[in-house]
């Protein structure tokens, strides 16, 4: 006992109050009793919200995801929901993903609003995360909530937040919201039900989601150029097995191979190690089926079917795996030929991605006629870029962690719709004996080869939170002056808003909201981006390198020397 603070056990005790039941106090208890470290990490602080909502460890204890902290949380979204709109009958959406406790969670937070007298839409099964922020305006909601936890380990689960938009919540609103839930005392929750207010949703929604991700996935590829492409799909255990199928069936693509042992939801995911499309690992089922039926494109979800990874064959014939950024400018390119041929290019139009995205998407956006804008990492940046700029007709936009977001019918990434245009781009490239990847290889010689890496760090627990911490401290206080033989020429720091330019040590503001991040530019064009994770205990390093590609046939070879570099330019800098 001696080994946990007194505030933290004061703060546990709280836990065992009539406020809790009885097996949330049994637990405490044991944890008081026989595991002070588990106790320490379960109340040093209070789950928070970050880049994708509020992520953690399932289990008991303010740092955790349970009724209790979902409770507080949809308790004060509810006291802030009628602030923000006084005398309006207050209607939310909740949908829910395959992790475990998912669905009771779900039930939890449905039972909350409605005891606020808040009408509520439940989705009567698991579905996929962008499905929810299109029904919260179909079904003309003020709010609408998730429960996922992404791309996260089994123990984990989440609870995402969208506004009235279809976007998650952002400043001031989020900031407002916090402030709310940590204003309440867990006595507050009222969990009494008032099941008059709670409506089960299906297939309406459904029905209006999978049509409308038709029309925005689909152009002008023939029906027969659909039915000659072969695909393989996974859904890694996760939602994307209710509606991706069905999505590509209405648009015409038969010829879809499903990995029948990763069909099954399952909050485990007995499959694979991590159900990440942007870990290699979690497509090997995807590849290995692939080879057996030869077919042209692979492509795997996230539980919450937000995020895909996608494999194509390379010139060889060889299937190889695209990371986030590649996927995001072929989809780019591939919607802004579509707009163009379609003469709806007219001057008003946008395209967006994030700050630690590859800086080539600029280069094609721009080249288009067509207004480039860049945010914080999260697509909820994006969704209210759309809010903020009602003249202009967003057409697409991406981030270099397998999100993509087309058109604006839904306000976060999505994998669904991304998924049916990676089969349009796969099937029209083909009937023109061309290739996705050799069309990807096409762009690069136009607008210059780059290679995106992501490093990541694990640090785990209160000392990882701390060591984290520390490391960017250090990169402030100790910058880098010169990487891979190249002097350091500007550095944006989004914490203090500036961008100095170490030429002549001037400053500049950076019009983006405040944030954890550092970049660096060196004079060769390397670009590297510091942040810390907004849902999983990491720091990332995104490292961005280039150089000219004068034909096709020389990718490889180059390709290779900027590999060369980025593995040179983790050395110098410790980055693992």
């Amino acid at each position: 006992m001696a080994t946990v603070k007194p505030e933290i056990l004061q703060k546990a005790k709280r836990w065992l109050t009539d406020a809790f039941d009885a097996d949330t106090k049994k637990e405490v208890n044991r944890l008081i009793e026989e595991d002070p470290k588990e106790l320490e990490e379960s109340f040093y602080k209070n789950a928070e919200f970050g880049t994708g909502g509020m992520r953690g460890v399932m289990g008991v204890g303010t740092n955790r995801i349970n009724k209790y902290t979902l409770g507080k949380n949809t308790q004060g979204l509810s006291d802030y929901l009628k602030k923000s709109f006084p005398g309006k009958d207050l209607k939310v959406a909740i949908a829910y993903d395959c992790r475990n406790n998912s669905q009771s969670l779900a039930k939890v937070v449905a039972d909350v609003f409605s005891a606020n007298g808040i009408k509520v839409f439940l989705f009567s099964e698991l579905r996929p995360t962008p499905e929810l922020s299109f029904a919260v305006r179909k079904l003309h909601c003020q709010c609408g909530i998730v429960l996922t936890a992404s791309h996260n380990p089994p123990e984990y689960n989440g609870y995402k937040v969208y506004w009235e938009d279809g976007g998650q919540l952002v400043p001031p609103q989020d900031e407002e919201l916090v402030e709310t839930i940590n204003n309440l005392e867990y006595e507050a929750i009222n969990f009494n039900a008032n099941s008059e207010l709670i409506q089960k949703i299906d297939t309406e929604v459904d029905i209006a989601f999978a049509e409308a991700s038709v029309k925005n996935g689909s152009f002008d590829t023939s029906a027969e150029a659909r039915k000659n492409i072969k695909i393989v799909f996974t859904s890694l255990h996760g939602t994307s097995i209710t509606m991706v199928p069905e999505v590509l069936e209405k648009a015409g693509f038969t010829n879809v191979n499903l990995v029948e042992e990763q069909k099954e939801p399952n909050g485990n995911f007995p499959t694979v190690k991590s159900p990440n499309p942007e870990e290699p690992a979690a497509l090997k089922m995807a590849l290995e089926l692939a080879e057996k039926k030869k077919a042209d494109i692979v492509i795997g979800t996230d539980p919450d079917c937000d995020r895909l990874g996608v494999a194509v064959r390379n010139n060889k014939g060889e299937m190889v795996l695209l990371n986030g950024n590649q996927t995001m400018l072929i989809m780019t390119w591939f919607l802004l030929e579509q707009w163009k041929k379609q003469g709806k290019i007219k001057g008003k139009e946008f395209m967006a991605s994030t700050i630690v995205s590859t800086p080539m998407l600029q280069k094609l956006v721009e080249d288009y006629g067509v207004k480039y804008m860049e945010v914080l990492t999260g697509f909820k940046w994006i969704a209210k870029l759309i809010k903020d700029h009602p003249a202009l007709d967003f057409i697409g936009g991406g981030e270099e962690s397998f999100g993509y977001m087309v058109g604006d019918f839904v306000r976060d990434k999505d994998a669904v719709t991304s998924t049916l245009l990676a089969c349009e781009i796969a099937a029209s490239m083909k009937a023109e004996g061309n290739s996705l990847y050799n069309k990807l290889l096409e762009l690069y010689t136009k607008y210059g080869l780059y290679k995106e890496e992501l490093i990541s760090l694990v640090k785990k627990g209160i000392e990882g939170e701390k060591e984290i911490k520390q490391m960017l401290i250090d990169l402030r206080e100790n910058p880098w002056s010169e990487v891979d033989g190249e002097k350091v020429i500007r550095v944006e720091d989004y914490k203090s808003s500036k961008s100095k330019n170490l030429r002549d040590n001037s400053e500049s503001d950076i019009d983006i909201p405040k944030s954890n991040v550092l970049i660096y530019y060196t004079e060769g064009g390397t670009k590297i981006a510091a942040r810390p994770s907004g849902t999983e205990p990491k720091i990332k390093f995104y490292i961005s390198v280039n150089t000219s590609l004068d034909s096709v046939e020389n990718y490889d070879k180059k390709d290779q020397e900027l590999a060369k570099k980025i593995s040179r330019i983790r050395k110098e800098l410790n980055l693992g």
